[in-house]
């Protein structure tokens, strides 16, 4: 008779822990959504994210506020996601690091594929191959030929171990074949103002943060990362014309929430970001920044999850054989 008990007990207390969980999912959100940006204020990924927020709020009916939580190359803000409450008020909005930190950083405070629950895809920016204006060489074929020629002295610039310009610019050393000097910065504003004025030679970073330069004159362009030309920077050619085979890469965004968040949740999350995929505003301000939404096929939790597993084992290889590690 005790066990029954006990089995009726345990009964009713998961049909009001279900029922308790529903009404969670129906009624959020009642308060501020945090969204936390694990890089400085200004650069790429906060510009994507501010964009995003925006028009999710309109969506949820409360305010989503970004919070820049920088350092240890986007581990830092992760980690505090991780240990937030699951409750939905807490969201991470983060880039290409977040599968390549399970391999940079050795002593990692969270297991990256599984402390997390999952939203959604954002969005895919190309990479852009750019030096300071008055760069000798004058096309990609040129470029590679200098930087094999004067690895010793061709600085690259970074923002930051993580950033994706690091990544970028690895990736860019394993395509050559050759070491460079990479001039790490903390973070991308001061890398670019670096590239501006001469101090550095060559940067690999994002269209989000390069295209106003291009455009402007300020720094050379010499190829982007994208299957096809840019329809906002028509005149770089894509890396595979300019004889870099098999040079693609993007910096993929997705939103995730602390694990355990109910599932009510991250689908209301879900849908709403997929509204807010299709605002005219942020579909207008992404194609300026050389990028486009997610297609609502991918900015989904499976869709996002499947995107990290995939990341999580094709770099894990590169950075390998890199030998750079972040601990």
């Amino acid at each position: 008779m005790k066990s029954l008990k006990t089995l009726f007990g345990a009964t009713a207390a998961l049909a009001a822990t279900l029922l308790a969980t529903s009404a969670l999912g129906q009624t959020y959100p009642e308060r501020t959504i945090t969204m936390v940006v694990p890089f400085s204020a200004g650069g790429p990924t906060d510009t994507v994210t501010r964009l995003v927020a925006e028009a999710m709020s309109k969506d949820l009916g409360q305010q989503i506020v970004v919070e820049n939580v920088g350092g240890a190359g986007g581990t830092l803000g992760a980690g505090r996601v991780a240990s937030a409450d699951p409750d939905g008020y807490t969201l991470l909005l983060h880039h290409i690091g977040m599968a390549t930190s399970a391999t940079l950083y050795r002593k990692l405070a969270y297991d990256t594929l599984n402390a997390f629950e999952y939203v959604g895809l954002v969005t895919e920016v190309p990479m852009t191959i750019v030096a300071r204006k008055d760069f000798e060489p004058t096309d990609l074929k040129g470029l590679i030929d200098y930087m094999k020629a004067n690895k010793d002295t061709v600085t690259v610039a970074n923002a930051g171990i993580g950033a994706a310009s690091h990544l970028c610019g690895m990736m860019l050393m394993s395509a050559l074949d050759t070491q460079f000097t990479t001039v790490p910065y903390k973070g991308t504003g001061p890398a670019m103002t670096d590239l501006l004025g001469g101090q550095v030679d060559v940067m690999c970073d994002q269209t989000t943060n390069t295209t106003k330069q291009i455009l402007g004159g300020t720094i050379k362009a010499y190829a982007v990362t994208s299957p096809a030309r840019l329809s906002n920077l028509p005149d770089v050619p894509t890396a595979e014309e300019g004889g870099l085979s098999g040079f693609q890469i993007g910096i993929w965004h997705g939103i995730y929430a602390p694990k355990g968040t109910p599932k009510d949740i991250t689908e209301r999350l879900s849908k709403s970001l997929q509204l807010a995929l299709k605002d005219p505003n942020v579909v207008a301000r992404f194609a300026e920044l050389g990028t486009a939404p997610s297609s609502e096929a991918d900015a989904t939790p499976d869709g996002l999850k499947a995107k990290l597993e995939s990341e999580v084992a094709r770099w894990k290889p590169v950075i390998e054989a890199a030998g750079q590690y972040a601990d």
